[in-house]
């Protein structure tokens, strides 16, 4: 398994479980899996569903800024690796 940068995390919303990610790199589908990773979080997760302007999404490439469930709660400034086979 390799893992590749693809974005960072901007806000995590707490009352909603959701993080929002700036895609730096890449691009992110549904069913891709996600490793989400900083000072504190650590953790791997697959998207189930993206929303970009609240709008639901298949998939999202570099410059766009998407919102995810989040597994566990991410914090600002992590980094999001996409973990391929």
């Amino acid at each position: 398994m390799t893992e590749v940068p693809v974005g960072v995390i901007t806000h995590y919303f707490s009352h909603l479980g959701v993080a929002a990610i700036e895609l730096t790199e890449g691009e992110l589908k549904l069913g891709d899996t996600v490793h989400i990773k900083g000072h504190t979080s650590d953790f791997t997760q697959a998207i189930e569903s993206m929303q970009i302007d609240g709008r639901m999404v298949d998939r999202a490439t570099i410059g766009q800024n998407i919102g995810f469930k989040s597994a566990e709660h991410a914090r600002e400034h992590d980094v999001v690796y996409k973990v391929t086979a």
